[in-house]
């Protein structure tokens, strides 16, 4: 580029920037004109907040915000019943762990205006009792049946390329719409084949430019109209029927007319990233693969549609038939499954900015644990729970306190940042926005929270300085294995598939195994997910012209000229392998592994907290970003910390996720030069 066209550019952007000026403010009056109308209209004797979330195309808990007094009776019950401490630990003098001194300045964070989310508490003993019990008819148990296996294609939507078992064409896909791709792959192949793969072109995003979001283009692909086949409502027992909607990786479910044919339409996103080189082929072999090693550690294992229902299922199939647990594991309440999944995040996702980094950073080096929530499923709890109360706690010898810690819990506590600390926070503490959480760090900053026994104890045991901690309440399980036989056939299977990818002499069978091994680490890490078992969202579209049918508890998240699209929380489904204290503990695990980890073969630790204060620059679920490299050893093992990237400076200190990507990318780049060039 000259400067000629260097300035032009400058000048384009200066327009660019004012344009953007003047629309946000134009939707700055807009939200503010729609805010005095959702105000006048709350004034109506007969106003109900639903009706008005649907005309204002925005979520209840919006309306609500805007005018309290139309808060639903089941949403202040709710908050009545959850929110408030439990009468039980307000009466006690919660238990500090660790004798310290009263931190200076102590403050409440954040100021009310800006106040994050109050996350439940434990009810009082008599409404407990229900809470620490088994949901009635729900246990895990061993499959007695193998799954069927579903015929696939591999398809490449932008090339038009298809790969049918050892049978290559090339497609026109016409418009790229949801009927086109169907209408064009079933005069090519029989109507046996039931998924649809797509390797690249990803047709849901075709006319995203007419839309503000990713996910009302997708909303809109799916739901287009599809002459010849209908979108599939299910059969017998099939709980995943209907289309799921998600910006990136959706999921078409289609039924030929007049019938049994039934197909769906996925992304090979669930399982793992492609680049230029991968063509349908490449991923047929990736497939193939992956069935290949898994079949050598489970006779019936079947490829399903997703990484988490091959995990879940694979996962069965390691219940014991003999011993204690031979005939399964229970399932928690669903009160507990729900205060686990308000007060259990995953993993730690956070871009620190100055002044608690340089402006100008002389590196930015990526660090990535290796198949990292491998390495925490050694334990898991099991069994009835058990509430463990402030006074309970404070009554137990240190080493009672201490096992409990190093046990299987969750813990509310109250946390104070001590005095001096000046690196990176520890716990974390509910920010402003659904499940939004952030890591407090300012000294004498005091905040309540949930936490697991791993991170506490890694507040409590930090290599710099011990933190307060005061127990509020916890909830406290027997430890056993249930997931260390499932865990450990998964992980000879991404050795052995990496060491085929390293070994093979041929490159694309090598690019093929390396892709099979990223879906075995999708298996485990999308399989734990599945296990946390959110509340079910259903999607649904209704006319334009009968707006007034939209579900009364529905937000809505789409509309065009003809329907308005809209999804609605339906509670938690009665799933037997619904585990999320599974997935809670391998979370806590992993976010306190980020921080400190020992490695006993080498007789040091590794993490964030064995870092200069100021270099850590980011977290990203198994990744750490600093600003120089450290000497951690690798051997190649779940868990370790592998050097992925690594970008000389000085370099502009990100300061939103897209800059941290973009260094990201070009440190991974320049690595593999430097690598290469070795």
């Amino acid at each position: 580029m000259d400067a000629q066209s260097y300035n032009t550019g400058l000048a384009e952007l200066r327009t660019l920037r004012d344009q953007i000026k003047k629309t946000a403010a134009a939707l700055a009056k807009l939200e503010t004109e729609r805010t005095k109308a959702i105000t006048e209209l709350a004034g109506h004797d007969k106003a109900k907040a639903g009706r008005i979330a649907q005309a204002a195309g925005i979520s209840v808990a919006d309306v609500v915000a805007v005018a309290p007094q139309l808060t639903p009776d089941s949403l202040s019950d709710h908050a009545s019943t959850h929110s408030g401490p439990s009468t039980d630990a307000a009466a006690e003098k919660p238990a500090p762990i660790a004798p310290q001194p009263p931190a200076a300045n102590t403050r409440e964070e954040p100021s009310a205006d800006t106040a994050p989310r109050t996350l439940p508490s434990l009810p009082d003993e008599t409404a407990a009792a229900r809470w620490f019990t088994h949901t009635p008819g729900l246990i895990s148990q061993r499959p007695n049946f193998m799954q069927r296996p579903r015929a696939t294609v591999f398809l490449d939507a932008a090339t038009g390329v298809l790969v049918h078992r050892d049978h290559t064409a090339r497609l026109d896909l016409g418009d790229r719409s949801a009927v086109a791709l169907l209408t064009a792959v079933f005069r090519t192949v029989p109507d046996s084949v039931e998924r649809i793969y797509i390797t690249a072109g990803h047709p849901w995003h075709r006319d995203a430019d007419r839309y503000p979001y990713l996910r009302d283009a997708v909303t809109a692909w799916l739901n287009a109209p599809t002459p010849g086949w209908r979108a599939d409502t299910g059969h017998g027992k099939d709980r995943l029927a209907g289309h799921f909607v998600h910006a990136r990786n959706p999921v078409g479910r289609y039924r030929r007319n007049g019938s049994d044919h039934r197909v769906e339409i996925r992304s090979v996103g669930e399982w793992f990233d492609l680049d230029d080189r991968d063509d349908p082929t490449i991923v047929r072999d990736a497939f193939l693969l992956l069935w290949q090693e898994l079949r050598r550690h489970w006779p019936d294992a079947v490829v399903m549609g997703s990484p988490s229902q091959t995990g879940r299922d694979l996962w069965t199939r390691t219940i014991p038939e003999r011993g204690k647990y031979a005939g399964g594991f229970p399932v928690v309440s669903e009160e507990l499954r729900g205060l686990l999944h308000a007060t259990a995040g995953q993993g730690r996702n956070e871009l620190i900015t100055a002044p608690h980094v340089p402006d100008q950073l002389p590196q930015l080096v990526e660090y990535d644990r290796t198949f990292a929530y491998a390495k925490h499923t050694w334990k898991s709890p099991v069994g009835t729970p058990r509430r463990i109360t402030a006074r309970t706690f404070a009554s137990w010898t240190t080493q009672e306190q201490i096992n409990a810690l190093y046990g299987c819990g969750h813990w509310h506590v109250r946390v104070t940042v001590p005095d001096g600390w000046n690196h990176v926070g520890i716990l974390p503490a509910p920010a402003p926005g659904e499940r939004a959480w952030h890591y407090p760090s300012a000294p004498g900053t005091t905040f309540t929270t949930w936490a697991g026994g791993p991170e506490v104890h890694t507040a409590l045991n930090n290599p710099i300085q011990p933190w307060k901690i005061e127990i509020i309440d916890g909830i406290l399980w027997e430890a056993d294995k249930p997931l260390t036989d499932w865990a450990k056939r998964l992980k000879e299977t991404w050795a052995n598939l990496a060491a085929q990818a390293h070994f093979q002499g041929d490159a694309q069978q090598a690019r093929a195994a390396h892709l099979a091994s990223r879906a075995v680490r999708a298996i485990l890490l999308y399989g734990i997910g599945s296990f946390a078992q959110r509340p079910r969202m259903v999607t649904g579209t209704t006319p334009r012209t009968m707006e007034r049918d939209v579900p009364p508890d529905a937000e809505i998240i789409g509309f065009d000229d003809d329907l308005i699209t809209w999804q609605r929380p339906t509670g938690f489904a009665r799933d037997p392998n619904a585990h999320p204290e599974w997935a809670a503990t391998i979370w806590s695990g992993a976010r306190a592994a980020l921080l400190t980890q020992y490695h006993r073969d080498d007789d040091t630790y590794a993490g964030a907290l064995h870092t200069p204060p100021g270099s850590v620059v980011a977290f990203r679920t198994d990744a750490l970003y600093l600003t120089q490299p450290q000497n951690w050893p690798y051997r190649h093992q779940p868990g370790d910390y592998l050097l992925k990237g690594q970008l000389n400076g000085p370099l502009a200190a990100p300061t939103t996720e897209e800059e941290l990507l973009a260094l990201r990318d070009a440190g991974r780049a320049a690595l593999a030069t430097t690598t290469q060039e070795a």
